[in-house]
């Protein structure tokens, strides 16, 4: 292998070798994804705590959030 070869590779693995790094979506916008029974199961956890729980409903209603946008501020409000 000559010197031209061994140059051209570096550059290739270099330009193209190393991908992008992508910051992992925080858990709220992950909770947009969960499936009904994995809502579910976090729901009844935090129906434990009824004060926080009836605080942040009210949040949530005065937001007027429907469906897997009200779970994410549910999740996010009852972690918080």
């Amino acid at each position: 292998m000559n010197i031209r070869h061994l140059v051209l590779a570096v550059v290739i693995v270099t330009m193209f070798g190393a991908a992008p790094i992508q910051a992992e979506p925080s858990t709220s916008e992950q909770v947009k994804t969960w499936t009904l029974a994995q809502w579910k199961k976090a729901r009844s956890a935090f129906v434990k705590d009824k004060e926080k729980w009836a605080s942040c409903r009210s949040q949530n209603r005065e937001k007027h959030l429907r469906g897997k946008a009200s779970w994410s501020f549910l999740y996010g409000c009852m972690t918080s």
